[in-house]
């Protein structure tokens, strides 16, 4: 679309303020002006800037009601609000936008115009005359687009020079900046050094507010934060006077070096001790890349072992290797994959995500936290598939499943399933062009659905195997693979009916399905048969009893159930204390009822039984029918 269509469309209407439903509120009269003294320049401040002014309100003959110059009685600190975002009083709002800097105004405003204003959003101050007409006498000092760093407007930011990038420090990149600051009132408080004040973000080095600010930096930009008392907390950088009120920092943000705590529980850090070429992210191997990369692993003991160098035991070949794989230890590649061209990472890492689970060098202990010295070399993304006909599509998403096929043999479940998953999201965006097409289509997303479910159910997630699996049979509902998937699937979470029914369902659709659906179905059997046992050793001694021994036959079975599963320790002290308080009941009837039917107290006994020892739905159900007999064998 073109210029000239863009100019024709409707314009979208801008929704109204608050502050422009105040404003139509005023009437004439109501709102006038004086200039007192020219300002420069031609630009006023509109919204979204920060207009830093002097205020000074008198009465119609000239008594001075409050002020924030000195000279007047005030303490010679400027207001500062932030044009749209602050609550301010009508007439200000209204006739600080026509005033140009340097300028000196009067304003005589109607009560309504001050706060006398119905809903006015700003209180009046104590013994303040709200209900007369007075003068407001305002010197624009400043304005400028503002940054506002935090929603009270505690703190606010005005850019001096843009710096580069986009990328701006945050917890823990240690920082290296350039900083002095000023009271509100103009006093210095710290001095300009050329030399810059070194901190590590998020250690509270420096004060909240002025962390908060340089959050909002990229390097080299040079600004000034203003910080409110509320913000103003004590570090190292400075002490806080008691009546401060507010600080005017100047930053210039020199350099910052990325840090990242890649777990979020400080084990697992990477720090860029020399910076990339790109931008951060976007020029990072973020997906599954070829990468090339030199390192050097030492230990983390007070020799620093080095136990492996490319540049020296590889002839100073770097090493080379495919992300998503599982070929380099998980903590190794997680930061290897937020790294630029030519970056250089320090990599300090826990046992758990280096060689515990990963081939360990000769030298490297087991249980060991490591350092590698990464430097990346470069990387190839993989083939975009964009403009490639259906055969070649077809070509690089069978050679992606096969990894995913070798990565599920390896055991790597959860990688295999993010190549599966890659490939059918590539998919998304593919359109066969024939019937033909369409088959091999719909045959290949099939089976990467059904590689998708196996590696679900490997992971002990059955319920979204069974999710993904129900993706292809309502695509094709005779599908003899889906309908095994599935089948297995059901089989793993104990739903054993809706297992024999995919069995058998495959023999139907398909008769040379048989041998696999009665393998299945014997193993079906089998597990059935586990379960079976194992309800029937939860229960064992139970009929042995006589009835009066029935809460002695509950605390053996208990016992008994904590060797076969594990225990539920989720419990409250609460349900504890409520479970004693039955026990004793059930004592207590068993003792002074002896008379009722025994099958009318074993339920109550043998339901809490269950609950205790979390039997679930197919168990509870055979509970019903060994009451049943109970009942018939007692009656």
């Amino acid at each position: 679309m073109d210029a000239a269509e863009q100019n024709h469309l409707p314009k979208k209407k801008k929704s109204e303020t608050e502050d422009d439903k105040r404003r139509k509120k005023i009437v004439p009269g109501s709102l006038l002006k004086a200039v007192v003294r020219p300002g420069g320049g031609e630009s006023s401040p509109v919204d979204g800037d920060q207009v830093i002014y002097h205020c000074t309100v008198r009465t119609l003959d000239g008594v001075v009601v409050e002020s924030t110059r000195s000279e007047c009685g005030g303490r010679g600190l400027p207001i500062r609000d932030v044009l749209g975002k602050s609550k301010m009083i009508l007439g200000l709002l209204e006739g600080i936008p026509t005033m140009h800097k340097g300028e000196i105004a009067m304003f005589k405003m109607k009560p309504e115009m001050h706060y006398a204003e119905k809903d006015c959003p700003v209180s009046a101050p104590g013994n303040f005359p709200k209900d007369d007409e007075l003068h407001f006498e305002i010197e624009l000092l400043d304005f400028a687009k503002a940054k506002i760093a935090s929603d009270d407007l505690g703190v606010v930011k005005k850019i001096l020079n843009e710096g580069e990038g986009w990328e701006s420090p945050r917890e823990p990149y240690e920082v290296e900046a350039r900083i002095s600051a000023l009271s509100g009132d103009g006093q210095v408080i710290l001095s300009h050094k050329e030399e810059p004040y070194f901190f590590t973000f998020g250690k509270s080095e420096v004060p909240k507010g002025l962390e908060i600010g340089i959050g909002t930096m990229t390097r080299k930009e040079k600004a000034v934060i203003y910080v409110r008392k509320q913000y103003l907390t004590e570090s190292p950088l400075m002490h806080i006077a008691q009546d401060l009120e507010e600080v005017h920092f100047e930053v210039e943000l020199v350099h910052f070096i990325q840090v990242r705590d890649m777990l979020g529980d400080g084990r697992l850090i990477k720090r860029r001790i020399k910076d990339g070429r790109g931008e951060f992210p976007m020029d990072c191997p973020l997906q599954d890349s070829r990468l090339s990369v030199h390192y050097k692993g030492m230990l983390l003991n007070e020799e620093k072992t080095v136990f492996y160098d490319s540049k020296i035991e590889n002839n100073d070949h770097p090493l080379e290797f495919s992300s998503g794989e599982g070929l380099v230890p998980e903590g190794f590649e997680m930061c290897t994959r937020l790294m630029l061209p030519g970056e250089i990472a320090l990599v300090t890492c826990p046992p758990d995500y280096a060689y515990d689970k990963f081939p360990r060098p000769p030298i490297v202990p087991e249980g060991a936290h490591v350092q590698w010295e990464i430097e990346l070399l470069g990387f190839e993304t993989p083939r975009d598939w964009t403009g490639l006909d259906f055969q070649s599509i077809m070509n690089e998403a069978e050679t992606i499943r096969s990894t995913g096929n070798r990565l599920f043999k390896e055991g790597k479940f959860e990688l295999a399933k993010a190549k599966y998953e890659k490939v059918l999201r590539e998919f998304n965006h593919v359109n066969p062009q024939d019937d033909e097409e369409g088959k091999v289509f719909g045959d290949a997303r099939n089976m990467l659905h059904l590689n998708v479910a196996a590696c679900l159910i490997k992971m002990g997630e059955w319920r979204k195997s069974v999710e993904t699996c129900n993706k292809v049979l309502e695509a094709k509902p005779g599908h003899v693979k889906g309908l095994y998937r599935r089948g297995m699937a059901y089989m793993a979470g104990g739903e054993y009916e809706d297992a024999r029914n995919d069995f058998n369902m495959m023999i139907k659709v398909d008769k040379s399905s048989e041998a696999d659906a009665t393998a299945a179905l014997l193993k079906l059997k089998q597990k059935e048969h586990e379960a079976e046992s194992k309800a029937r050793k939860q229960f064992k001694g139970l009929f042995d009893k006589k009835p009066g021994e029935i809460t002695e036959v509950g605390s053996e079975i208990k016992e008994e159930s904590k060797t076969i599963e594990e225990i539920d320790e989720t419990k409250d002290d609460d349900e504890i204390e409520e479970e004693k308080e039955e026990e004793r009941t059930r004592r207590t009837v068993v003792g002074t009822e002896g008379k009722r039917k025994w099958s009318e107290k074993a339920w109550p006994i043998m339901k809490n039984v269950m609950v205790q020892i979390g039997i679930q739905l197919g168990v509870a159900l055979l509970g019903v029918l060994i009451f049943q007999l109970v009942s018939s064998r007692f009656t």
